[in-house]
């Protein structure tokens, strides 16, 4: 029994410890979000973004169109079914089909660190044009400081706060550039729906630079964190993940609106030497130096914010090897440890940045369909490691459309994506 004397105390102990995890939880749910939202806008969308708006033009908005699609099918699936289990997404994947989440997670692994290798690139890219530093010691400060924010004791809520500022510093930058670069908006949204010209590899990539590999898990992951776990959560689930496709899809957008605007009034982009930069040559069009530096802001709070998600991602992934990867202290310093050897390797390789911002998007395009396959596996026939006894139709079956479409896209592409190594050669 308790002394009644000590009611009181303990009742206000436990208000304000349900306090606590309640503002836990809701920090961790607005963390992935922006971890979904700031991953699929990184350094390589708006590289491939400026890319391939500079040799599509306008008929890139269907690319664009058919990722927002992809995009809702995969994530409405994998964050339902992840939050439903209460697993992340190797653990699901192993109790489905004994050691597939193995594979995946090798696969994520590898494909987030070439991703992350990208994405300090990206930061190179971003504070050479915002500071005029070597691109790469602008990569080698885009990584300490991401590892500092790792190296803190509560780097959760500090990785949440980060990845909001550096949000909504994107998308508003991102517009007043927009709407300075007059696009062609009619033509642009009729070749939304009526592209005059179709390319699959383009489309493989920038859905890999979206939703593709280590992104395809990262909200889902950081929502596990919140506490809100099973089926009972569905709604507020559904909800989380629709807003940050929603921030996602209008980042999109707008991007390829700023860049569109630039190529239609006739200025042409480098996209084959070795110090190729088209999203900044683009800003730099519309407003001259202080544009490059505005590019510079951006493309730098998009590198870091996705070496953040990309590092936090593939680390969580270990725990299908081991428990100790769960949480605490093990989690942060893996993560810090994925940061170093992707600046390692982005330090020694030779390649151009722009080369391979294009050629890891392509990557994680090729790698995605496997990890939906595992998943509309568990949903047709496996819904009870969901804890339900019928996981909603409309979406396996819309997951299951988005599957093959991968597939397809994937197996038409893979040579094409290889081939954008030779952008910068």
């Amino acid at each position: 029994m308790s002394d009644s004397p000590r009611t009181p105390a303990s009742t206000e102990d436990a208000a304000r410890l349900a306090a606590t995890k309640k503002r836990v939880g809701r920090s961790a749910v607005i963390g992935a979000i922006f971890l979904m939202a700031t991953s699929a806008i990184g350094p390589g969308f708006i590289t491939q973004t400026a890319t391939f708006t500079a040799t599509l033009g306008a008929s890139f908005a269907f690319a664009i169109l058919i990722s927002v699609i992809i995009d809702i099918a995969v994530q409405l699936n994998v964050w339902r079914m992840i939050t439903s289990s209460g697993k992340r997404a190797g653990e699901l994947a192993n109790s489905a089909i004994p050691f597939s989440g193995h594979v995946i997670a090798v696969l994520v692994i590898i494909g987030g660190l070439a991703f992350n290798i990208g994405n300090i690139a990206g930061g190179g890219l971003g504070l050479n044009a915002l500071l005029g530093i070597d691109p790469k010691l602008g990569g080698l400060v885009t990584a300490a400081i991401a590892i500092a924010i790792f190296l803190i004791k509560k780097a959760g809520k500090v990785m949440d706060i980060v990845l909001v500022i550096l949000g909504i510093g994107m998308i508003v930058m991102t517009v007043i550039v927009a709407f300075i670069a007059q696009p062609p908006v009619g033509d642009a949204l009729r070749q939304t729906f009526l592209p005059d010209t179709i390319n699959f590899a383009t489309i493989t990539t920038i859905v890999g630079g979206t939703v593709g590999g280590y992104i395809t898990y990262s909200g889902a992951h950081r929502y596990l964190d919140s506490g809100n776990t099973g089926p009972e959560h569905a709604g507020p689930v559904m909800r989380a993940a629709s807003n940050g496709i929603f921030v996602t899809g209008i980042m999109r957008y707008v991007l390829f609106l700023a860049i569109l605007g630039v190529v239609a009034s006739g200025v042409t982009l480098d996209l084959t030497t070795q110090a190729a930069n088209p999203a900044g040559q683009a800003f730099g069009a519309v407003l001259g130096d202080a544009g490059m530096r505005i590019f510079g802001a951006i493309f730098w709070a998009a590198a870091i914010s996705s070496v953040i998600g990309a590092a936090y991602t593939s680390a969580t992934f270990l725990s299908t090897f081991h428990k100790r990867f769960l949480g605490g202290w093990s989690l942060q310093w893996a993560t810090v440890v994925f940061i170093v050897v992707s600046l390692i390797v982005y330090l020694l390789i030779g390649t151009a940045p722009a080369a391979i911002l294009v050629f890891v998007g392509g990557f994680n395009g090729l790698i995605l369909p496997i990890g939906l396959t595992v998943f509309m596996y568990i949903g047709w026939f496996r819904a009870d490691l969901l804890s339900v006894k019928r996981y909603p139709r409309w979406l396996l079956i819309a997951g299951t459309l988005v599957t093959a479409l991968t597939w397809y896209m994937g197996a038409v592409s893979i040579g094409p994506i290889f081939a954008f190594l030779g952008i910068g050669a």
